[in-house]
């Protein structure tokens, strides 16, 4: 590598161990390759993956940690090779920035799949080094792996799209979750739910918002423009709706039992899990009597991703957001563990992060 592209010319917010607490941190990113693209990131949203990985729950953070894979910005450098972005174009990155290229999933536009991903941060890179999020001034990544922003999408609010909106949108298309009149079910009410609820009913269909609070009546119905809201803990409510749903889409976290949920859908329903409890139990009589299917799903392709911004700007269909600014990022994310936000943190990189 180059002294030039060695420099420290990042500026960063970084975990230092797994106490998560994020303080400013200067690195290097790489310098820009062929098929590469340099963002000149302005916003990036919060996701409950940056708690994740700063607190090392899963045992394999490694530190120093710049979370962050909601990322959108601006190109300020295009590599020789470059076909899809110019200079000046609003582009997106989400929760992956390198994969094989070659294999099923690849080739099916599906390289969140792949064997071989590299995750956008503590990930390992193509020069060897490990990858560093979007809570940063810039970010080098294959054109591949970025994603056009259409100029009248503002960019704040595109940052949730990139891993809450897609998280729950993947499932949605996979399963045919798009037809007018076709009954959905949301399980829980946070950055994915909300999104959710959002591209039902932008699909046509009769949404039916499930929360153990019923503080959040209210917003569902009106902020969201939810048909139905139920308290998943009155048994009665849940009774009543015994049978009546196509789909369901699960994002809740913590522990939560399965068989309620699963006695709502219809034959042939079908519940998709994109939340992660820590453990999923059910009896098969849920599944094998009315052929019911329960699916997972993480994120998506590139292809779905593209196909998902382009749909919210030509339906206008907007997460909502609080913005902060840089350093309030660690209030931020004890504010996520506590579920204090409606709905998902972004923050404004471009005017706080000196």
């Amino acid at each position: 590598m180059s002294s030039e592209g060695a420099k420290e010319d990042c500026l960063g917010w970084a975990a230092r161990d797994p106490s998560g607490f994020l303080s400013p941190y200067k690195f290097s990113r790489r310098a820009v390759g062929s098929d590469d693209v340099s963002i000149k990131i302005t916003h990036c949203g919060v996701c409950y993956a940056d708690v994740v990985w700063t607190r090392n729950v899963q045992g394999h953070s490694k530190y120093p940690l710049v979370p962050g894979h909601e990322i959108v910005g601006i190109v300020k450098e295009v590599g020789s090779s470059v076909q899809r972005f110019k200079v000046g174009d609003h582009v997106g990155v989400g929760t992956y920035v390198n994969s094989c290229r070659e294999c099923e999933y690849c080739n099916d536009g599906l390289e969140v799949q792949c064997e071989k991903v590299v995750l956008t941060f503590d990930g390992i890179d193509v020069d060897g080094t490990i990858t560093k999020g979007g809570y940063s001034s810039h970010i080098v990544v294959h054109e591949r792996y970025c994603f056009r922003i259409p100029e009248n999408y503002p960019m704040d609010l595109a940052a949730p799209l990139l891993c809450a909106g897609i998280t729950v949108y993947t499932p949605m298309i996979r399963h045919k979750m798009n037809q007018p009149g076709k009954s959905l079910g949301v399980i829980g009410l946070g950055g994915l739910g909300h999104m959710a609820v959002k591209f039902g009913k932008a699909f046509g269909l009769k949404v039916t918002v499930f929360s153990t609070s019923l503080s959040k009546k209210e917003e569902a119905l009106s902020l969201l423009g939810a048909d139905h809201f139920v308290i998943s803990s009155d048994q009665e409510q849940m009774k009543a709706m015994a049978k009546s749903l196509d789909f369901i889409i699960d994002t809740a976290a913590g522990d939560h039992p399965f068989d309620p949920y699963m006695s709502l859908l219809k034959t042939g329903g079908i519940l998709a899990l994109v939340g992660f409890p820590s453990e999923v139990k059910f009896s098969p009589a849920s599944l094998n009597l009315n052929m019911r299917s329960i699916s997972g799903s993480a994120t998506g392709g590139t292809k779905d991703t593209q196909e998902m911004i382009d749909l919210c700007a030509a339906q206008k269909i907007y997460p909502k957001i609080e913005v902060i600014p840089i350093d309030h990022a660690n209030e931020a994310l004890e504010r996520l563990i506590k579920r204090d936000v409606k709905y998902r943190f972004v923050i404004d990189i471009e005017n706080s992060l000196k």
